[in-house]
């Protein structure tokens, strides 16, 4: 089969024949359709993580079930049949450890780490969710403990509300991948326990009748490049501040001015530890909950500096949990999140290195030495490529 392969030595990207896989007793095959790109794709293609000489690039894919391993045969669950629809993320070269990622024509993947995905989602559309989604999740309803459908949380029981008065949210970076799915989740948490949610975020002007609109409905935003933002944001939350805050850039003064917005007491998600994202937890009057996206996968994960990045059998679980949660509607062809923005690129395998690293590269290099929002692909859309195996 065709797969897009990392050369570590020479950073080097090449599109080449390698073995297609089998999958494992819980795993399923699946005939890659569609797969989305993701920064840390292009990031670590040139400044590779990987120890292994050829590594299959890609985090990000949807395609059909053509496969199920042998402890799966007698299941009834949707996401092992064969010609199903299912969508997930792959590890790829983003770490030491030698597990092939998303970019090839056939991939393997556990069953319960998949979404099935309705009919009415495309598998371009499908293919930009399942990363960014399980990034937002982990942060909202595993680490911040907001009320959730799927899981059992603690939910906003500590917070010693008066009757009747809202939760105060804000997401700094609303229009990045992420922080279009953090709102959507604060919305279904709101569903979820009939408390409402004061939503603020921060974007810029240009996309601010987008994030009032469903599924966002923010309730306030305010211009990130206004330097008084925070003040504002402030006041959006009745003058004392916010009880949550979600920072999904998370890269220099952005932490800093989104911890000032945080009222006593309250708590603070980010998605960059202090060394990658270039503050200092010591400036912060709140201490910033951080974790990796990779826990989700079920596999200790070797990481920046040779770091491990343990995944426990709950992280597993929160992960499996989600997903199910995610593909829950497609029966009804309902779906729970509505997928970014697409940018669709055309040309298969041999573009992906060529335009679509190059469109990220170029956004990367506009967002440098700014707090601006670092995770956004091409202004605000996400990069996909339509595939067909051979």
């Amino acid at each position: 089969m065709r797969a897009l392969v990392l050369n570590t030595n020479e950073k080097s990207i090449t599109v080449q024949d390698v073995p297609k896989p089998k999958p494992g007793p819980k795993q399923i095959l699946v005939c890659v359709r569609a797969v989305a790109l993701n920064h840390v794709d292009y990031m670590n293609a040139f400044k590779p993580l990987a120890a292994q000489v050829k590594r299959v690039l890609g985090s990000d894919f949807a395609g059909e079930v053509v496969e199920a391993g042998l402890d799966l045969i007698d299941s009834d669950d949707p996401r092992v049949k064969i010609g199903e629809r299912v969508s997930g993320f792959l590890q790829g070269a983003n770490s030491v450890n030698d597990r092939a990622g998303a970019f090839a024509e056939y991939l393997v993947a556990d069953y319960d780490l998949c979404w099935t995905v309705p009919r009415s989602v495309s598998f371009e559309e499908a293919a930009t969710i399942s990363l960014a989604s399980m990034t937002a999740a982990q942060a909202i309803f595993w680490r911040l403990q907001f009320p959730s459908p799927f899981s059992e949380t603690e939910g906003f029981s500590k917070l010693k509300l008066e009757e009747g008065e809202a939760v105060n949210v804000f997401i700094y970076g609303a229009t990045s991948s992420v922080g279009l799915y953090a709102a959507q989740l604060v919305r279904i948490s709101e569903k979820t326990c009939n408390k409402k949610i004061n939503l603020i975020g921060a974007a810029s002007p240009s996309k601010h009748a987008l994030l009032y609109k469903a599924p966002y409905l923010y309730d306030s935003l305010v211009d990130y490049r206004n330097p008084v933002w925070p003040e504002i944001v402030h006041k959006a939350a009745g003058g004392t501040g916010v009880n949550y805050a979600i920072d999904a850039i998370s890269q220099g003064s952005s932490v800093e001015q989104t911890d000032s917005v945080i009222r006593d007491g309250g708590k603070l998600a980010v998605f960059r530890a202090p060394a990658a994202g270039g503050f200092d937890v010591a400036k912060l009057k709140v201490k910033p909950i951080f974790g990796a996206v990779w826990e989700a996968l079920g596999v200790d994960v070797v990481y920046h500096g040779g770091v491990t990045i343990r995944s426990t059998t709950e992280t597993r679980g929160f992960a499996a949990a989600f997903f199910e949660f995610l593909g829950s509607g497609a029966l009804s062809n309902e779906i729970k999140l509505q997928p970014n923005p697409v940018r669709l690129l055309s040309g298969g395998f041999d573009k992906i290195s060529t335009e679509g690293f190059k469109l990220l590269s170029r956004s990367l290099e506009s967002e440098r030495g700014q707090s601006g929002e670092i995770l956004k692909h091409a202004s605000g859309e996400k990069l996909a490529f339509s595939l067909t195996a051979e």
